[in-house]
């Protein structure tokens, strides 16, 4: 009962597990799908950088990685209070990292409107500390933004599809936007999991609702 608990409650930051100093794993050069660089830490010139929290991360960067004008994307571990954590700490719910997926687009070619569209139809943005089956508190909802004018975007759509959740009966958005707090990459296993597995395992937990047409 108390690690069922704990599961679904992020903890005091005095309770996180210490992590680490530095990555201590090896991430591969480019990405597996895209051919652009894994590591992205410096974007190119005319780049920009979002980052999302989704639930299952190995689905979510599929989502991104499949859209035209993404350059690349990445998993790894956000919003938490233990640096460097690993895989397992997170999943134990005892680092308040969520699982995220990096994106770095183009925005000439794909704008970061349509980047947080896609997030709220891709996944259930009312479900709390879950999606689906999948539960804890590493797969909340979550925006993470770069600039003030991600910001801006992502509070307007929110409250756009919000109204649009309420006028259907549904639940209310629970999704966590903050400025975008230190990202840790992953171990290697999960970059472009889908990739190296194809058939592996795809939490698509929605509400089945479009986002509705904007000026």
């Amino acid at each position: 009962m108390f690690f069922a608990r704990k599961q679904t409650e992020l903890i005091a930051p005095e309770q996180a597990l210490p992590g680490r100093t530095e990555r201590w794993f090896h991430l591969a050069d480019r990405h597996l799908v895209l051919g652009t660089p894994l590591v992205t830490d410096e974007a190119p010139e005319g780049m920009e950088v979002a980052v999302f929290g989704l639930g299952c991360f190995w689905g979510a960067e599929e989502v991104y990685w499949q859209l035209p004008g993404v350059w690349s994307t990445s998993v790894g571990y956000a919003g938490g209070t233990t640096p460097n954590p690993s895989y397992e700490e997170v999943c134990s719910g005892a680092t308040n990292h969520t699982e995220a997926v990096r994106v770095v687009f183009d925005p000439s070619v794909v704008s970061y409107a349509d980047l947080v569209k896609r997030f709220f139809e891709v996944h259930d943005p009312t479900q709390g500390m879950r999606q689906g089956n999948d539960v804890g508190t590493q797969y909340r909802s979550a925006i993470y933004w770069t600039t003030p004018e991600q910001e801006q975007v992502a509070r307007e759509l929110t409250e756009v599809y919000a109204a649009e959740l309420r006028r259907r009966g549904l639940g209310e958005i629970t999704t966590e936007i903050r400025e975008v707090p230190t990202y840790y990459y992953a171990e290697d296993a999960h970059q472009q999991y889908l990739a190296k597995n194809p058939h592996g395992y795809r939490c698509h937990a929605n509400t089945g609702v479009k986002f509705p047409q904007t000026a």
